[in-house]
């Protein structure tokens, strides 16, 4: 089974308190292939400009993706940069230079449109629209949205979560989309859009997982080295996505596991800059993690009286 994703390509320059990293690969698309990679074949759909060579694309390289469908376009690359605050949990944007994605049109190859799961990166509304209409077949429909959508383009939002399985989404862009403070009713109001599993990302405070009739938490994991945050929230969603694209069942257990394995490696994102600890990370490395969160979630329950 396979994954396509549709999103960005980019250079990230990004500053923290425990350093900087220089016009280094980045982006949606990239964080998310290198993860759902661990599980299945991804194919890639995005665009970069002249000045993304060789040693740009190395970063794919290896791995379970596929580039079929990254064009490649006069001009210069997305860049963008960031600076993080010592806690890490908030940043400031530097700059962003869309170049080439400004115009970018998504254009899926015939073998692209029969997928298991689809996944649209955190692009404009009405381009992740038209990205459904080329795809003929698909098991799941996955998005990732943001404030600037929220605020800037609601009917054409509205219409995408018609069309969706699953939206992932941070706490404070849920509160704003549903217009609920209490994440809750937010949840809920979301999935009367029509999504019918909702996943919300809440950073260092782990992620909450909605489904039709069910809760689930799970905590982020205790980690003594943080570097970097950027692109953990779409490191998570391949993860998350990638073990369900193995075949595995979207009930209750299964969706459960599969957040677990997105938490697994979302927490390997961060702990060096870029993509860095992604490139060289094993499926070995993986399946620890995830059983390091089991021991650190699980309890025996208790006896009537006890």
């Amino acid at each position: 089974m396979s994954i396509v994703v549709v999103g960005s390509v980019a250079f990230d320059t990004v500053q923290t308190p425990f350093g900087r990293a220089e016009a280094i690969v980045g982006g949606s698309a990239t964080y998310f292939s290198l993860a759902a990679s661990q599980f299945t074949a991804v194919n890639v759909v995005a665009v970069v400009g002249e000045d993304f060579g060789e040693r740009e694309l190395a970063v794919f390289g290896g791995k379970q993706i596929d580039l079929g469908g990254l064009e490649r376009a006069p001009g210069k690359t997305f860049r963008w940069g960031g600076e993080y605050s010592y806690d890490l949990n908030s940043r400031e944007t530097l700059f962003t230079e869309l170049n080439v994605f400004e115009t970018f049109q998504p254009k899926l190859p015939p073998s692209y449109r029969q997928t298991d799961i689809l996944f649209l990166g955190n692009i404009h509304p009405s381009i992740q629209l038209q990205v459904l209409e080329q795809v003929e077949s698909r098991r799941l429909v996955a998005i990732d949205t943001m404030n600037l959508w929220i605020e800037t383009t609601p009917a054409e939002l509205r219409a995408v979560l018609k069309r969706v399985d699953i939206v992932l989404i941070n706490d404070s862009e849920a509160r704003e989309l549903a217009r609920e403070f209490n994440l809750m009713r937010a949840a809920r109001a979301i999935q009367a859009m029509g999504p019918r599993l909702l996943v919300i990302k809440r950073g260092e405070n782990g992620v909450l997982l909605f489904n039709e009739e069910h809760v689930f938490v799970a905590p982020a994991y205790p980690l003594e080295t943080v570097f970097d945050p950027t692109g953990a929230g779409d490191t998570f969603a391949g993860g998350f996505l990638g073990y369900l694209a193995q075949g595995q069942a979207l009930d209750d257990e299964g969706l459960r596991r599969a957040i677990v394995f997105g938490s697994a490696l979302g927490s390997f994102c961060v702990e060096d800059f870029g993509t860095r600890r992604l490139e060289k990370l094993t499926r070995d490395e993986v399946v620890d993690r995830y059983r390091r969160f089991k021991r650190l979630t699980h309890f025996e329950d208790i006896e009537p009286g006890e």
